[in-house]
């Protein structure tokens, strides 16, 4: 009887101190998000560049070999923020919020995985790196900017209760997420404070928040599985109609293109 390959996802790490040190890991909503959602082999990769502990790293040969042992990439949320020189913007308004090590593997990777056109779904941060990744740019706080709404999650709530639904969100007309549920229009969760500025290049709009913010986007090229939301689709995903839909196409995708 022959058995079942899953396919391996890699998951960036964020680094997080414990203490004096700093370790590197992943939130385990999201592992079991790509493990039981998209029937996928979790594979965590280190935030390897420069650190406390870590001097150098051999960008271009480490990701090419990544590339080689994983069939599609997942790129999860994150207490942290990018880095805004990274898109042109000289001042932090959060300099205390960011990983560099994160950014400087994220991004190499997203564009090296995105010319092998493997698979990509982006939640949170993650839609944000793949915008910037693509030259895109961020509004490093939304809730300061006239007109627009506070996205931010109320921390002083149980957990529960800061990943209820918040606001809906509009899809696009025929796009790649309308389809999955066929339907205009889902509500969703929301705790972020930065959000869509410009969009990168070749990426297309697939939802908007009541504010008119990018809430989801994909790349241009349909053929290839490559999908942002803004929103965390993996918390509680099986009793989300919508989330499990989304997971369950990234699993397809990876097994579709599987090498």
């Amino acid at each position: 009887m022959r058995s079942i390959r899953y396919p391996i996802v890699g998951i960036p790490c964020d680094v997080i101190r414990n203490g004096m040190h700093p370790f590197h890991g992943v939130g385990e909503k999201y592992i079991n998000a790509v493990a039981n959602g998209a029937h996928a082999c979790p594979l965590l990769i280190p935030a390897q560049g420069p650190g406390e502990d870590m001097e150098s790293w051999r960008e271009k040969q480490t990701i090419e070999r990544l590339l080689e042992t994983i069939d599609g990439l997942f790129l999860p949320g994150s207490p942290s923020n990018i880095q805004p020189h990274l898109y042109s913007q000289e001042q932090s308004l959060s300099p205390d919020a960011h990983d560099p090590q994160r950014d400087n593997i994220t991004l190499p990777l997203i564009n090296a995985a995105l010319a092998r056109k493997i698979p990509i779904l982006a939640v949170c941060r993650g839609m944000q790196e793949l915008n910037v990744a693509l030259g895109g740019t961020l509004h490093q706080r939304v809730h300061e900017i006239p007109g627009m709404m506070d996205h931010r999650e109320n921390k002083s709530l149980p957990r529960e209760e800061q990943y209820q639904d918040a606001h809906e969100v509009k899809l696009t007309p025929g796009g790649r997420l309308a389809t999955l549920v066929n339907s205009e229009s889902i509500r969703v969760n929301s705790l972020h404070g930065q959000g869509m500025n410009r969009l990168g290049k070749g990426l297309v709009e697939e939802a908007y928040a009541p504010d008119g913010l990018v809430e989801a986007f994909r790349v241009e090229d349909e053929s290839h599985f490559v999908i942002g939301v803004q929103w965390h689709p993996e918390w509680r995903f099986r009793e989300n109609r919508f989330s499990s839909a989304l997971f369950n196409a990234f699993g397809q995708a990876l097994r579709d293109t599987e090498r």
